[in-house]
């Protein structure tokens, strides 16, 4: 390959010192290295603690110092420099070399042949090398946003097929609105057909113009409600097509920076009895809905009503029972235990709810609620067991009876002493035997208590009192009142 002569009158004559100069200025690392590929010297522009390693490879074979998969570009580079003509410059490899820690230092090499030497010999080589850590760090980061953003779309995709998915398969009707232009985005199946009209004709109409026009005035405040506290109860309309009379509830959700509506059409039905069965149909213009009469009763009720699973947690309570509770909303309360707030121990649930599916119901248990700031006020129970889909649910009726005037409590047996005549016997019957007579007393009215309270159930009436069921019998023995009985 002819030089250029001209470029080498413009650098003149350069001697060893300048030449070293000049190579390491034109890189970070450099490497001088025999013709058989040996690391004669180092130099290094950076001065950090991965570079400074670097030293210890004097009197290395270049090749044995970089990790096995870039001995092939190694060994390219030098057989390259050999054929080349003297100071052309080969193509550039990077290369990896192992460090401390597990760590690779990279490195972008180009090698170079400089003139034979004295006396025929082969001429040495230098291996110029640019450090590439930043562009790798870069490199990595970018990897690793692509790998989040990755992951983040598919977490998205999951997201919207569920979506999709519950909206498609639900059986109750179901419309996301826009929030600012109240026009239908989404319908799923069970909306169509009770819409009576297809998903093409309800997505893109307004909401009030699915229903009749004298309640569409009643529409556009519930969705005003609806934005303004993010919930609104339902209200009656009748929609255009089919003439069918819907209970519409909305609730607000964002969805990046929109607002959306979830709108949900129950259709209002009502129990008509046909003979000695009463069956389900669909209310007539201007019928009143017996279940949505029930629902206003269960949540206006004066009395705290509670719903639960067999297991004693609650699925619903009305708002009489949050004021008692302490509660602010119903969802501090769903999912929760009873006994968190009903009882003045921990076995008085348990009792209850055994009575409740032996008997089916009970009626007068009078117990302690606790509120969530430490009020505690006396309450009656009544409760029954309800099956309305083959899964248990336990109905609890509470009233507050704090403010009752009580009248002066009876007991099955009077005392025997009064305190008078207690006092009396001081001096004349020894402590033990006074304190012995009491003790007894007290015990035998607490009994009575408990069995009245368990209605006659033994084992709830030992649970009551912290005993065992053999020391009640035992003690149920001594006072006489194994005539009051009951259920194991």
């Amino acid at each position: 390959m002819p030089r250029n002569t001209g470029e080498q009158h413009a650098l003149g004559a350069l001697d060893a010192q300048s030449a070293a100069r000049l190579v390491q200025a034109s890189s970070d690392v450099a490497l001088v290295l025999d013709h058989e590929g040996t690391i004669l010297d180092v130099v290094t522009q950076v001065d950090d603690v991965a570079t400074q390693q670097l030293r210890a490879w004097r009197g290395k074979p270049w090749v044995q110092t970089v990790s096995p998969d870039s001995r092939q570009k190694v060994e390219a580079m030098l057989r390259d420099a050999q054929a080349a003509a003297d100071a052309d410059i080969g193509r550039w490899r990077q290369v990896n070399h192992p460090i401390a820690d597990g760590d690779e230092l990279p490195l972008l090499y180009s090698a170079v042949r400089l003139g034979d030497g004295e006396r025929g010999g082969k001429g040495r080589i230098v291996a110029f090398a640019r450090d590439l850590r930043a562009t790798v760090a870069l490199q990595r980061r970018l990897i690793d946003t692509q790998q989040a953003m990755e992951r983040d779309y598919w977490r998205s995709r999951e997201a919207e097929t569920r979506y999709r998915h519950l909206l498609e398969t639900s059986s109750e009707a179901v419309l996301i609105v826009d929030g600012s232009t109240q026009k239908v985005l989404e319908a799923n199946p069970a909306a169509r057909t009770l819409c009576g009209s297809t998903r093409a004709k309800l997505v893109g109409s307004p909401l009030p113009a699915l229903f009749e026009a004298a309640h569409g005035e009643r529409l556009q405040d519930l969705l005003a409600a609806a934005r303004s506290v993010g919930k609104k109860d339902a209200v009656r309309a009748r929609l255009l097509e089919g003439q069918s009379e819907v209970a519409v509830s909305a609730s607000v959700f964002r969805q990046e920076d929109a607002v959306l509506v979830l709108v949900r059409l129950a259709p209002v039905v009502v129990p008509v009895a046909t003979g000695k069965a009463a069956q389900r149909r669909t209310a007539p213009a201007g019928a009143p809905s017996w279940e949505a009469m029930l629902v206003a009763f269960v949540q206006n009720s004066p009395d705290g009503l509670v719903f639960c699973d067999e297991g004693g947690r609650v699925l619903s309570a009305n708002r009489a029972f949050l004021t008692l509770a302490e509660l602010s909303t119903e969802d501090q309360a769903r999912g929760q235990a009873l006994d968190r707030w009903l009882g003045r121990t921990g076995v008085e649930l348990g009792v209850l709810i055994t009575n409740l599916r032996q008997r089916g119901s009970v009626g007068r248990f009078v117990t302690a609620l606790r509120g969530e700031y430490g009020t505690e006020v006396e309450v009656e129970i009544s409760a029954a067991q309800l099956a309305p889909d083959s899964e248990t649910v336990l109905a609890f009726a509470i009233r507050d009876i704090e403010r009752r005037i009580k009248p002066e409590p009876e007991s099955g047996r009077a005392m025997t002493r009064s305190v008078s005549e207690l006092t009396e016997l001081v001096g004349r019957t020894p402590l033990k035997d006074i304190v012995s007579e009491t003790t007894d007393l007290i015990e035998q009215l607490c009994i009575e208590t408990a069995l009245q309270m368990s209605h006659d159930n033994r084992a709830s009436a030992a649970l009551l009192l912290g005993l065992s069921r053999q020391s009640l019998y035992v003690k149920l023995r001594r006072y006489g009142l194994g005539s009051l009985g009951g259920e194991e």
